[in-house]
């Protein structure tokens, strides 16, 4: 695992102030919100997608967002590293590999280790991505989905809701095998969180 840490700024309004709502550009300087590819809510405070890049970081900074968990093993590119550091985003990397093959060992103790950051309420709100946010980010999605008590047919049908056409048996027989006993009074929300 690698873990970078940034420095957080926290803005401030005037009690009269209004924030701007979403849609409305000109008090937000002309900038669209993009989110990206696959982006969705995954529970509060969590949010999952594929991987972002500079037309998506506006979007990004409206989250408020803590923490980043990346699962690819390549090196996170420069241009997303200052976006991070700029906004106080910490990032902790699980090297995964994205391997196609049907037999490839699902890596146990390293979902277990992006797990634990998951689940630490301090590191909230917080990213999942992989490349495409389909595979990688679909397996640890499933395995938080068993930890909260979800059936294995709800978590198969959101894992291939994102996972589409490309959806992997090898996949959801993992999340299925993948050994919860190790992780005690885990939320079944998130909701109640306070950050």
């Amino acid at each position: 695992m690698k873990i970078e840490n940034g420095e957080r700024d926290v803005c401030t309004g005037s009690p009269g102030t209004k924030a701007p709502a979403i849609g409305d550009e000109n008090e937000r300087g002309g900038e669209a919100f993009v989110p990206p590819l696959n982006f969705a809510m995954v529970d509060n405070g969590v949010f999952r997608s594929g991987f972002p890049h500079s037309p998506n970081f506006s979007f990004l900074k409206s989250l408020g967002l803590r923490s980043v968990i990346y699962l690819c093993p390549e090196p996170y590119p420069e241009e997303n590293k200052e976006f991070l550091r700029a906004n106080g985003i910490r990032l902790f990397q699980f090297g995964i590999d994205g391997s196609q093959e049907p037999y490839v060992k699902f890596p146990e103790d390293t979902i277990r280790e992006a797990l634990k950051v998951l689940l630490d309420v301090r590191n909230h709100p917080l990213l999942i991505h992989c490349k495409r946010g389909k595979h990688r980010t679909g397996c640890l999605v499933g395995c938080l989905r068993r930890l909260q008590g979800w059936c294995l047919t709800s978590i198969f049908d959101e894992y291939r809701r994102f996972a589409a056409a490309k959806a992997r048996v090898s996949d959801q027989r993992s999340i299925e095998v993948f050994d919860i006993s190790r992780f005690n009074n885990c939320p079944m929300s998130f909701s109640s969180s306070k950050r």
